[in-house]
């Protein structure tokens, strides 16, 4: 089960957010720097017990109206080859020592556990609390169940998702779509869809995909 450490993380995963939002093609830019609060997600387990996944969103209320942004985020104890590119920053865990903190889209270890969840087959965890599922967050699928991805070969980022799209066996090419502008909706005809709530700032509970599953082709 997820174990979550009551310590902190210098700096914080908002002040880390902060810096790394505006570089991202998928930020609705104010002009200021982001105001972040934490508004909602939970937590995926890795089998093997290394690598911490979160799945945070964040309310951004530096603009005119508040901005939601779903954050898959990656916490790792060594770098993550070949994933400079997708490095969020550096953190001192009070507990853990040094973690690497990636953009989860590029981590394998989550893409994978983010496979399962979507198939059903990984439990969602809270957000803040060790050692509870979050039945709060729904996975639905249809179609034959398929393993573990073979390989992450692209990850594609657009102006309100991310495309990750993987080989996994014995079904060819797939595409998960993880939403990054977070707007209450319905799954569209995607073979296998994950939601979860989030709040707004004035304490409306939301609900949307945070991630739908396309394929194969």
């Amino acid at each position: 089960m997820a174990v979550i450490y009551n310590t902190s993380m210098a700096p914080g995963k908002l002040e880390l957010l902060t810096s790394w939002l505006p570089a991202q093609p998928w930020y609705a830019g104010t002009g200021r720097e982001p105001e972040l609060a934490k508004a909602g997600g939970f937590r995926l387990e890795d089998p093997d017990g290394e690598v911490g996944m979160e799945f945070m969103v964040v309310t951004d209320t530096s603009g005119d109206r508040p901005v939601s942004y779903h954050v898959p985020l990656s916490y790792r104890g060594a770098p993550l080859d070949g994933a400079e590119r997708a490095l969020v920053g550096t953190s001192e865990h009070g507990v853990l020592g040094r973690r690497w903190v990636y953009d989860g889209t590029h981590d394998p270890v989550l893409v994978a556990q983010l496979l399962a969840l979507l198939q059903g087959r990984a439990e969602p965890q809270h957000q803040s609390v060790s050692n509870t599922p979050d039945p709060s967050v729904v996975p639905h699928f249809t179609g034959a169940p398929f393993g573990t991805p073979a390989a992450v070969t692209a990850v594609e980022h657009g102006r309100d998702r991310t495309d990750i799209v993987v080989t996994a066996e014995p079904r060819g090419t797939l595409t998960i779509g993880v939403s990054r502008v977070l707007r209450p909706h319905t799954a569209d005809d995607a073979q296998g869809h994950v939601t979860a709530p989030w709040r707004t700032p004035d304490g409306t509970e939301n609900r949307a995909p945070f991630a739908v599953l396309h394929g194969p082709h």
